[in-house]
């Protein structure tokens, strides 16, 4: 579970991404789980757009993909959702950034390369 003030961190650093994923008609089906879990365990933050067109709202989209990969929704704004987890790939960033229990240090990502 994420600090308030690491989701307002991870919120921040989110803006400047574009969306990896997009949930269409098919909604959350076990390819786009896949997807989503390998996108997370090679970046651990990313972002994903709901389609008009998807049967499911993109609150109830966010909550269905990150029970089935173990990830932390950070936001759900519009039709865009944040989705965050601790990647075992990497290693070294997060070694840099002192991640503890989905923790992130006072200063974020960009402020711990820094230090």
């Amino acid at each position: 579970m994420l600090t308030s003030k690491a989701r307002a961190e991870l919120r921040a650093e989110a803006n400047e991404l574009q969306a990896i994923f997009q949930i269409g008609k098919g909604g959350v089906e076990e390819n786009l789980i896949k997807q989503v879990d390998d996108a997370l365990e090679a970046r651990e933050l990313i972002k994903i757009k709901a389609l008009e067109t998807a049967p499911l709202s993109a609150k109830e989209a966010a909550e269905a993909l990150a029970e089935a990969t173990g990830a932390d929704v950070v936001q759900v704004v519009g039709r865009a959702i944040v989705l965050w987890r601790k990647s075992n790939k990497l290693q070294v960033a997060s070694d840099k950034l002192q991640i503890k229990g989905g923790k992130l240090p006072a200063g974020g990502r960009k402020n711990a390369a820094k230090r």
